[in-house]
């Protein structure tokens, strides 16, 4: 059928018809379409807590010739629900338009409530420990999760020595600059709905290469929690155009902050030679804002009042 609801009316009309553990994944299905997308056979039955075959079977009954006919579908349901209108249209409709700023500013701070009552502390300590013991340290972030990869990158710097911040648009790059990851290293993979698939195979090559992986995204069910070993969850949703990733950039600043706490005096020697280099080179001389203090503007003012 080319109705692009094909797949969610297919589960409704046959709902009643399929066994409990068919109910399962038809409940999962419809709640996290755009993370089951990603999942194999194997691994969607592991979360839902059904067998593989059970999956199949379900694929099978719902009229699909297998399981990759019915990920197809899911992918074209997936496409739709989450295009850029619908987005839209379903974001407006939860704002009143004389109340942006407020109603914005709440949703945030309900954001970083949520995550500060479900985040895992021992997995953010893994994070640390992880990121201090890594050789090298590859941070990628795609998409509208590239700003908080940049963000994160650029405080890494000040710490460490080997810090390879990702950029490409495309997958042969990635891999390109990841060449030499190792069991050694560790790479922080930062992605939200919409996943990055570019971001999953750069997590997926790190973990076959026996590096170290550590993820902030938005649920234990994400499909970048399939390679890592320490996962860090944030609370992440839809405002207008944009999603709000207020919540994830809090616990980047809390990660940094941790760090910086650890190496404490290889920090501050960075920032003594930072300060004489900018001093040196006169790097915020045209850039950066100093107050003129009251005792300057008394003079001024006498000088002003003298002339006229």
């Amino acid at each position: 059928m080319s109705n692009t609801n094909d797949l969610t009316n297919r589960i409704n009309d046959r709902y009643s018809t399929m066994s409990k553990g068919q109910k399962l994944l038809a409940s999962y299905i419809i709640d996290y379409y755009d993370q089951a997308v990603f999942l194999t056979a194997s691994k969607l039955g592991e979360t839902v807590g059904v067998s593989e075959s059970t999956v199949v079977r379900f694929a099978v009954q719902l009229g699909y010739k297998g399981y990759p006919e019915f990920q197809h579908a899911l992918a074209d349901m997936v496409q739709n629900k989450l295009s850029s209108i619908q987005r839209t249209e379903v974001s407006y409709g939860r704002i009143s338009r004389s109340g942006v700023l407020e109603s914005v500013l709440r949703a945030d701070m309900e954001k970083i409530r949520g995550t500060l009552e479900k985040i895992d502390e021992n997995a953010f300590k893994l994070a640390v420990d992880t990121i201090l013991s890594a050789k090298r340290i590859y941070v990628a972030g795609i998409r509208s999760c590239a700003p908080l990869a940049s963000f994160l990158a650029f405080y890494l710097n000040f710490m460490f020595d080997n810090v390879i911040h990702l950029q490409t648009n495309s997958s042969s790059e990635l891999f390109e600059q990841m060449v030499r990851i190792c069991k050694d290293d560790v790479i922080i993979g930062i992605s939200f709905p919409r996943y990055s698939l570019r971001t999953l195979k750069a997590l997926e090559f790190a973990n076959n290469r026996n590096a170290k992986v550590i993820t902030l995204t938005d649920s234990v069910h994400s499909p970048m929690n399939l390679y890592s070993s320490c996962n860090l969850i944030a609370d992440s949703d839809l405002i207008s155009i944009a999603d709000s990733l207020v919540a994830p950039l809090s616990v980047i600043n809390a990660l940094i902050a941790a760090l910086c706490m650890r190496k404490q005096d290889e920090v501050a020697d960075t920032l003594d030679q930072l300060e004489g280099i900018w001093d040196e080179y006169q790097v915020y001389e045209n850039d950066e804002i100093d107050y003129i203090d009251d005792t300057l503007k008394m003079h001024y003012a006498k000088i002003g009042d003298t002339d006229v």
